[in-house]
């Protein structure tokens, strides 16, 4: 029977980030992508899909979701047998950080959510991907589904985020770390340390991607989960 997976969105996104993961490993997992419209902290959106999951399951989140994955280690940590974190961090608020995200929040309520799309979605890709129409139609018409008030609850999540770093200490399930070889968001090296915090953790890096990795490295993506769901343990 094909193992539960949970596939948690990041800021601003919704399946459309994971939609080649929930076609390419449809045969080998039971998959349900939760994004994160209507909160304003981390910890509300790891109760949320707690309350909606299995008993058990494997769990993956990209960027925010990530963080949402390990809050919900900390709330479940019985009930998540496997975890994937993908194009992440796990520092708490940096100098000037509020600051940036509440220019972003500006421009969103200011000039709309295309107008935010121009400015924040180029930073996330390859720079080979940002003119091409494989990726950036869809990834800016997803944005363009939410809104400004979705942006503000997740901008107030993310600048009241927990400290996980209690949380990868004591992790004792197979994980798996990734990230696009040219994340500039949350660069190579900032995941190795991840790993490196957590037992047996495995780290793959994905050629040719930036911050939106599942969907601009599908394949190698794909086969690093495909690996990890598939994993004894």
């Amino acid at each position: 029977m094909p193992r539960p997976l949970l596939l948690l969105c990041g800021l601003l996104c919704d399946r459309t980030v994971w939609r080649h993961q929930v076609d390419g490993l449809a045969d080998v997992a039971d998959i349900r992508v939760h994004d994160f419209r209507g909160f304003d902290r981390i910890e509300a959106m790891a109760t949320a899909v707690l309350r909606e999951a299995p008993a058990r399951f494997a769990l993956a989140g990209h960027s925010m979701g990530a963080r949402v994955a390990l809050e919900m280690v900390r709330q479940a940590p019985q009930r998540v047998e496997r975890l994937a974190l993908l194009d992440t961090g796990i520092h708490t608020v940096r100098d000037g950080e509020r600051e940036q995200r509440m220019r972003l929040l500006d421009v969103a309520r200011r000039d709309g959510m295309r107008a935010l799309a121009r400015q924040w979605l180029p930073p996330m890709l390859h720079p080979a991907h940002v003119e091409d129409d494989r990726f950036m139609p869809a990834l800016t018409a997803m944005v363009e589904r939410m809104d400004a008030d979705v942006f503000a609850g997740q901008v107030e999540a993310l600048l009241h985020r927990p400290d996980p770093a209690d949380v990868l200490s004591a992790l004792a399930c197979p994980t798996l770390v990734g990230v696009g070889s040219d994340d500039r968001w949350s660069p190579p090296a900032q995941h190795a340390d991840i790993a490196a915090r957590i037992a047996d953790a495995q780290l793959a890096i994905f050629a040719g991607a930036g911050h939106m990795a599942p969907c601009e490295a599908p394949d190698a993506v794909n086969r690093a989960l495909r690996d990890w769901l598939l994993a004894p343990g």
